[in-house]
């Protein structure tokens, strides 16, 4: 064998590498997915958004909740008995609420029980669609998101108040418009989050927690945690088990970049030897 042939070799293996990986990351994914189906006698369904990168250019890009997404959830609910459990996995930054509401909706009619799990964070529509959930079981530092609606790069809530505080001479149309469509979504949303609320709590305490959510009382990105929703009366548990927490360490973030965290893998314990010193 010559220099090229082992040159060209080296290059092909190199180029199959990634492939190979991947195949072996979603046989690992599927294996460990039926396993947990098993174990618990349900349908697990995931939406995990990672964040990625374009062929060739390697922009990153932001995936969130979109009308593919909801199609491909409500293809896997209608795959499942009614009397079948589901096991909904959450990591997502949100996205469309018209694509969350139809999760949220089809999960709130499915007889069964359904369960979210939420191992890091499930914002916005994320949260949206948590509602809809008989228990969200969230992990210790996980949080979730208020759901009101953002026009663009701004906060409905924040143009509503513009026009509110301002004089309408002094502002210009399109603000205007955008107030008024603003209204109009905060307020589909709030009767959203009631609707999905239902039967969960007290009527009163659904219609708080709702106007809360959706009407911009804190940042879009205001983190609630397991404390803070449990204390706004959603039905939450801490007791997220480590099948879910190994099955996204098999979702890798695909950036092809370094990562800024790195450990050891492995559990560690302390040692009962004692310390020369």
């Amino acid at each position: 064998m010559s220099v090229m042939d082992i040159f060209w070799l080296f290059f092909i293996l190199s180029a199959l590498q990634p492939v190979i990986q991947k195949q072996m990351t979603e046989a690992a994914r599927t294996r460990k997915i039926a396993a947990i189906e098993e174990k618990r006698g349900s349908r697990m369904i995931l939406l995990v958004h990672r964040q990625e990168t374009m062929n060739l250019l390697g922009f990153p890009v932001m995936r969130f909740i979109n009308i593919d997404d909801s199609e491909a959830v409500l293809r896997a609910i209608h795959m499942t008995d009614p009397d079948v459990p589901i096991d909904l996995v959450l990591h997502t930054p949100g996205g469309l609420v018209l694509a969350s509401l139809q999760i949220a909706r089809a999960l709130k009619q499915h007889p069964g029980k359904v369960t979210v799990f939420v191992p890091h964070y499930a914002m916005s529509g994320g949260t949206l669609i948590s509602l809809a959930a008989d228990e969200i079981v969230m992990s210790p530092h996980a949080v979730l998101g208020p759901v009101d609606p953002q026009l663009g790069e701004f906060p409905a809530a924040s143009l509503v108040k513009v026009v509110e505080e301002k004089p309408v001479k002094d502002v210009d149309d399109r603000t205007l418009i955008l107030a008024d469509v603003g209204r109009k979504a905060i307020d589909q949303v709030c009767r959203s989050v009631e609707e999905l609320l239902e039967g969960k709590m007290p009527e009163e305490q659904a219609k708080e927690l709702a106007r809360l959510l959706s009407t911009g009382t804190w940042t879009h990105d205001y983190p609630i945690t397991f404390d803070r929703a449990k204390d706004l009366g959603l039905p939450v548990s801490d007791a997220i088990p480590e099948e879910v927490l190994e099955l996204m360490a098999l979702y890798p973030q695909p950036v092809r970049r370094a990562s800024g965290v790195e450990f050891l893998p492995g559990p560690r314990e302390r040692s009962n030897r004692t310390a020369l010193h």
